[in-house]
């Protein structure tokens, strides 16, 4: 954890960037010292089917995600999320200002007892910087 998931529609596919934002989650993420390096994942899910406001315009949207594991006081957690979406606003500073685009972040944390894992990612980051 955390994962960081984009969802966005289908014409911003070739404007978006989304490995370059998802490089950027990247290293706040792991820079905060709050998560370890082996569990942050991005994804950007393409909206195929979707509708915004009247329809009658070249609209679009990116709404994002980053689910986190149970645990860290709402204050680390607030500092995280402003931090992103600091890097989101950047990111598609330029887009927004060139077409209609909403963009919205949420931050969500998991229930502790109902969020399952396995990942040997963590043992094998480990053995290679050792």
């Amino acid at each position: 954890m955390p994962h960081f998931i984009a969802e966005y529609t289908d014409n911003l596919e070739q404007q978006a960037n989304l490995p370059a934002l998802f490089e950027q989650v990247h290293a706040v993420l792991g820079d905060s010292g709050v998560f370890p390096l082996g569990g942050i994942r991005s994804r950007g899910v393409r909206l195929d089917t979707w509708r915004m406001a009247d329809g009658k315009h070249d609209y679009a949207f990116v709404h994002m995600t980053l689910k986190v594991g149970h645990g860290r006081d709402l204050e680390t957690r607030k500092t995280i999320a402003e931090a992103l979406f600091k890097v989101i606003t950047e990111h598609f500073a330029e887009l927004q200002s060139q077409r209609l685009l909403a963009l919205s972040f949420e931050m969500i944390e998991l229930h502790p007892e109902q969020n399952f894992k396995q990942n040997n990612v963590h043992a094998f980051l480990k053995n290679q910087a050792g």
